[in-house]
């Protein structure tokens, strides 16, 4: 920590209007109130905010700081770190309410009316257990989060007095107990722990990176300037005004003295999180799972009524026709999708974590696999938040390594001769540059300096050289206009000239083509004169010579480019979204190894609609990367809106404040582990390396559970809805129902079980090629063309079932008939988990995993076995005799022939799989 600068003298001013609260002010909580509150304050003199917050220069007392804490000690701003019990019984309530929970829940009321407790529990138990294991992998993943936040200081240094009119001391305490009118230490490194006023500087540098998007750190100061009376319309805004730093900045150079503001949710940042929606809007996983949900449930309410109505009026029974209606419905539903599918996911997440990719809630692992839209910052997610040097030039634009030379010379001895400019991040890019003419420190000894700042927008160091005596050189880098004005010549190749207004215009015009390509140019002069035998000052600034130009520009990630090609790839859009520079930003999606397309500015993005917003969204070239720049907070999620209402399924990649509300906005909102805590918490993936590449593996994933939990749906709702359909059938051609409920029941579990192997099994390449989401038109037509097949051989079986039994009497033979046919179904189920998860291996699916084919046996053999064990007995099944045998092989042979055969037609009609 650096020592604190001396306060400059406070020079009493009457309050302005407008002027800022008291410390016992009341509340208003609004983003509106709050901005308006901080402009009272950067309005305000330092001496004005002092009394006003009831402080003095010398900071407060132990005891007014303790009594102070109360109210102004840190309030959580994350809803998951307070009350956690609510927290809690509120995911717990979001599982729970699980559409396909609901369904179950629905089945288990009715099979406990209708008399079938057995059957009653065991289906409440699938949803519980659903709901457990969802909750228990989401609660894992919200304290894998808890520890993030763990590892991150949060300490400040504070004036304070060990009691009134003793003298102050500086103390380092936890960030959640400063209060307001606490005076704040700030150096290099340091994070503002609350909204600060300046009271003094010395050329203070702040990153304002989370919250405007911009690398290049603001200039700070506490100067007043007294703006209090001028139209609203005509006042800077917060982060231009340099009396305020916000929390969630850091000091990047320089030292300051402020006195906090504002604390905890108070502050900009706590408003920023109250403007966030408490509850995330519905994604894709969401809108999927919803849309499967009902066709189910329609399929359910449409058939239960008819096979009610045609056994009542039928048999006369209409106890025997709710019975039977009720089998129907528990044929329809598979009662293991909420498992399966949460088991998938589950699945999905650990992999994800193997791969340092964190999933905070299960399904972003499927929005990661539906993703067809990136949204992406700029800065910290494409760039490494690093300036780098880009190029030195002469005044005619050719390389000069001279030039490099002598700007290394000026950031060399500025650090070295006023140390509060450590730190600079323009000055480490060049000490850091290979290239230079010769060693600025063993060429040359430092005389003085006169340290950058933000008025003047140039740093000077005066030099002598070791080789000459008598002879100073004044070195001067800074803002391209500033320099010019102080130069009275142009050093060219044929020697020096004079600095003419055309030259000087076509200096200016070099600057500019520059800056169009996302590079910033600093201009860097000298000028030689005798030894003074005084301090140098910005009167030395005169008479200079220009040499040329070092440019900059912020490094981008080496991970981008590849990870956003892979991206490309997998089918996922590339959007750039920033508070940026336009020409910043259109430099780092070259950088990135894409092509910027149309460039829109926040003012023209406020001018849309939300209609045209969407038009211009739909209408890009997706070959080229769409650019907003000069975008707020609140822009970033109306853009991601405005994708949604396209039809995009969208990510969002941020890091800081101002990506919040587009975190919480998009489909799936991804950050990284050094990103800001509300941008962690917004988010519902966090990346543990900063490796983009990292994101597409986790899309790959993602597409890879989804393909687990889809082909289940599939092949589950396939199969019973053949079975449906051939009740319906045997309802009119049976004298007693072709399986019991606790029957059908036991079959579904025992397929349902064996269907979880699926979370394990090898996904076709080509179904990772492109976006994943549920399609409920796809769903009807896969299952219409494969469950005709398994009600054609349904029927089959009824029919050489009541043949074969015809020597039986009518008790043993409706036992043995419900045996046979839950025998073959089992049988042809798992023939279909072998034969419809994938297209076959002559067109490329990969060879089952182990577990799949395991799993099939076993359901083979438990279709053969079980009626000879207890629990099948319990269920009412009995021994087959060996002479049905031939006949279930038969059965399963036709079948498996005529699933490959429609398979075939399948991919030749369609031409896609799942």
């Amino acid at each position: 920590m650096a020592p604190a600068p001396d306060l400059l003298p406070l020079a009493a001013a009457r309050p302005p209007d407008g002027a800022p609260p008291g410390p016992d002010a009341p509340d208003d909580p609004s983003a509106p109130a709050v901005r308006e509150r901080l402009t009272a304050f950067a309005d305000a003199s330092p001496l004005t905010v002092l009394r006003r917050l009831e402080s003095s220069a010398k900071g407060l007392d132990e005891r007014e700081a303790e009594r102070r804490l109360p109210r102004d000690g840190a309030r959580p701003l994350v809803p998951g770190a307070v009350r956690r019990a609510a927290a809690h019984l509120a995911r717990l309530a979001r599982t729970a309410t699980d559409p396909f929970v609901l369904v179950l829940a629905g089945l288990s009321l009715v099979s406990a009316v209708t008399g079938d407790p057995r059957g009653a529990v065991l289906i409440a138990l699938v949803a519980v257990l659903s709901c457990l294991l969802r909750f228990r992998q989401e609660h894992r993943s919200d304290l894998a989060a808890a520890r993030l936040r763990a590892l991150t200081t949060a300490t400040a240094t504070v004036l304070r007095r060990a009691e009134p009119g003793a003298a102050p001391a500086a103390r380092e305490v936890p960030v959640d107990q400063v209060v307001a009118g606490d005076v704040v230490l700030l150096g290099p490194g340091d994070m503002a722990p609350a909204d600060l006023r300046l009271l003094s500087s010395s050329d203070l540098r702040v990153n304002q990176a989370a919250f405007t998007g911009e690398s290049p750190p603001a200039g700070k100061r506490a100067a007043w300037t007294g703006t209090g009376g001028a139209p609203a319309g005509e006042r800077p805004g917060l982060f231009e005004r340099r009396e305020l730093c916000l929390m969630g900045t850091s000091v990047v150079g320089g030292t300051g003295t402020a006195v906090a503001v504002a604390t905890g949710s108070r502050t900009y940042f706590g408003a920023t999180h109250r403007d966030l929606p408490r509850r995330a809007p519905a994604t894709t996983f969401d809108r999927g799972v919803r849309a499967v949900s009902w066709a189910l449930l329609g399929a359910v309410l449409a058939a239960v009524p008819v096979v009610f109505a045609l056994n009542g009026i039928d048999r006369g029974s209409w106890s025997h026709a709710l019975l039977f209606a009720v089998s129907t419905a528990v044929a329809i539903t598979p009662e293991m999708l909420p498992l399966v599918v949460t088991t998938a996911l589950a699945r999905g997440a650990a992999v994800l974590a193997r791969g340092h990719v964190l999933a905070r809630r299960l399904p972003a692992v499927h929005n990661l696999g539906a993703m067809d839209t990136l949204c992406t910052d700029k800065t910290g997610t494409l760039t490494l938040d690093r300036i780098t040097l880009a190029c030195h030039v002469d005044p005619l634009g050719d390389p000069d390594a001279g030039v490099l030379y002598w700007a290394r010379v000026n950031a060399l001895w500025s650090a070295e001769l006023a140390p509060e400019a450590a730190g600079d991040t323009i000055d480490e890019a060049l000490l850091a540059a290979d290239g230079a003419a010769g060693d600025p420190y063993e060429d040359v000894r430092g005389v003085g300096a006169v340290p950058f700042d933000s008025a003047r927008r140039r740093a000077t160091v005066v030099v002598r050289p070791r080789d000459r005596l008598g002879c100073e050189v004044v070195v001067t880098k800074g803002a391209v206009e500033d320099v010019l004005e102080l130069c009275e010549r142009v050093r060219l190749p044929g020697g020096t000239a004079p600095l003419g207004a055309g030259e000087r215009d076509r200096l200016r015009a070099l600057a500019d083509g520059r800056a169009a390509d996302g590079i910033r140019l600093l201009a860097v002069a000298t000028a030689e004169r005798p030894p003074s035998g005084r301090g140098p000052g910005p009167a030395d600034e005169r008479g200079l010579t220009l040499l040329g130009f070092v440019g900059f520009h912020d490094e981008p990630d080496p991970s981008a480019a590849g990870a956003l090609a892979g991206l490309a790839r997998l089918g996922v859009r590339h959007v750039i979204v920033t508070g940026d520079h336009p020409l910043a930003a259109r430099r780092t999606c070259r950088d990135a190894g894409r092509v910027p397309g149309r460039t829109v500015l926040g003012a023209e993005l406020a001018a849309l609609d939300d209609g045209a917003l969407r038009d211009l969204v739909a209408a890009a070239d997706p070959a080229t990367t769409l650019i907003f720049a000069r975008v707020d907070p609140r822009a970033k999620a109306r853009i991601v809106a405005a994708l949604q209402r396209a039809g995009r399924t969208v990510g969002f990649l941020g890091d800081g404040v101002n990506d919040a509300p587009a975190l919480r906005a998009a489909d799936v909102g991804i950050s990284v582990t050094g990103a800001v805590d509300l941008a962690r918490e917004s988010a519902d993936v966090i990346l543990l390396r900063k490796d983009l590449r990292a994101l597409e593996r986790a899309i790959t994933g993602g597409r890879r559970t989804f393909g687990a939990g889809v082909t289940y749906i599939k092949i589950a709702v396939t199969s019973n809805v053949g079975n449906v359909a051939s009740m319906l059938a045997a309802s009119a051609l049976l004298p007693f129902m072709p399986l019991l409920p606790l029957q059908v029941l036991a079959q579904n579990l025992v397929f349902d079980l064996s269907q979880l192997s699926l979370a394990y099994d090898r996904v076709d390449r080509a179904g990772l090629a492109g976006p994943r989401t549920f399609d409920v038109r796809d769903l009807a037509r896969f299952v219409a063309f494969f469950g005709l097949i398994g009600a054609v051989f349904d029927l089959a079986t009824f029919g050489l079932l009541w043949w074969a039994l015809q020597g039986y009497g009518d008790g043993p033979r409706e036992a043995l008939f419900h045996t046979g046919w839950f025998a073959e179904n089992l049988l042809t189920q798992a023939v279909a988990i072998l034969l419809l998860r994938g297209r076959g291996r002559r067109r490329g699916s990969p060879r089952p995993a182990r577990p799949v084919v395991l799993a099939a046996v076993a359901l083979s053999l438990t279709g053969l076995l079980l009626p000879f064990s207890p629990l099948g007995a319990a269920i009412g099944l009995r021994p087959l005799p060996a002479g049905l045998l031939p006949v279930l092989a038969a059965v399963l042979a036709g079948y498996a022939l005529a699933t490959v055969l429609m398979r075939r037609l399948y991919l030749r009609l369609f031409r896609r799989w799942l």
